[in-house]
C-alpha cells in the first residue's frame, strides 16, 4: 500500500491532536512536542527516501553516516525556536525536547512494525523499545539541555548550536554503526540505557534537594511571621 505511512500519520496524530483541548495546561505542552515529534517522523521519511536513493539504497552507508544528520537536525529546529522563542526554563526544555524525540520514535517504529510485521519478534520490540526510541529521546533532550545554557549566552549561539547538533548526530551514528556490528551490536542496545539511568537518577536527586529546599525557606518564612 503506496499511502500506508500517510494513513498511519493520520490514525496517530488526529486522536492526539483532538485530545489536546482536554488536557491540563502543564502536560498540553508535552503532548505538542509528541505531536511534532510524530510530524517530524513523517517528514524526515520522505527527505530519507529521496536520499537513499542517491546513494543507491546503501542501507549501511546511509544509517551511519546520512540518517543521524538529517534526523537530528530536523529534531532539533523545534527545540531551537521553542528556547529562543517560547521559553529557556531547563526543566522545560528537556521534557519537551524528549517528547519530541519519543513523539518520532512512536511513529517511527510503529511504521517499521506494520511494515515488515512478518519479520520482527518480542527481541525486536524490545530492542526498539528500550534502545532506539530511548536514543532519539536521549539525543533531543541532550539538544534541549544545552540550550538552557547556549541561549542564555548569546556569544555561544552559533558555535554553542553547532556543538549540541554534532553531539546528537554523533552519538545517533555511534549507535547505528554498534547494533549493525556482529561482534558490538549488545554495546549499542546498552548505551541508551547505560546514558539515561544516570540522567534520570541525578535530576531526580535534583529535584529532591530543590524540592527539600523550599520547604525550608517556607517553614522558615512561617517562623518569621509568627
Amino acid at each position: 500500500m503506496d499511502n500506508l505511512i500517510y494513513i498511519l500519520f493520520i490514525c496517530m496524530f488526529v486522536p492526539l491532536l483532538l485530545s489536546l483541548p482536554l488536557i491540563q495546561k502543564t502536560s498540553r505542552r508535552v503532548m505538542v512536542f509528541i505531536l511534532i515529534g510524530i510530524s517530524a517522523a513523517l517528514f524526515i521519511s520522505e527527505v530519507n527516501g529521496l536520499l537513499l536513493r542517491l546513494v543507491n539504497y546503501d542501507m549501511v552507508y546511509a544509517t551511519t553516516a546520512i540518517t543521524p544528520a538529517t534526523e537530528e537536525i530536523i529534531k532539533a529546529i523545534p527545540v531551537l525556536i521553542y528556547a529562543f522563542v517560547i521559553s529557556d526554563n531547563r526543566e522545560k526544555l528537556i521534557s519537551s525536547s524528549f517528547a519530541l524525540g519519543i513523539g518520532f520514535a512512536l511513529f517511527e517504529n510503529t511504521y517499521i512494525l506494520i511494515n515488515s510485521v512478518e519479520a520482527v519478534s518480542i527481541e525486536w520490540a524490545i530492542v526498539r523499545g528500550f534502545a532506539t526510541a530511548l536514543m532519539h529521546g536521549i539525543c533531543t533532550a541532550a539538544v534541549g539541555f544545552g540550550m538552557s545554557f547556549v541561549k542564555k549566552k548569546k556569544k555561544l549561539f552559533y558555535c554553542g548550536t553547532f556543538a549540541l547538533l554534532m553531539l546528537a548526530i554523533i552519538y545517533h551514528g555511534i549507535f547505528n554503526m554498534l547494533v549493525q556490528s556482529e561482534n558490538l551490536k549488545y554495546f549499542g542496545f546498552v548505551l541508551p540505557l547505560a546514558t539515561y539511568i544516570p540522567v534520570v537518577v541525578a535530576l531526580i536527586k535534583k529535584f529532591r534537594e530543590r524540592i527539600k529546599s523550599e520547604k525550608a525557606q517556607a517553614a522558615a518564612a512561617e517562623e518569621q511571621t509568627e
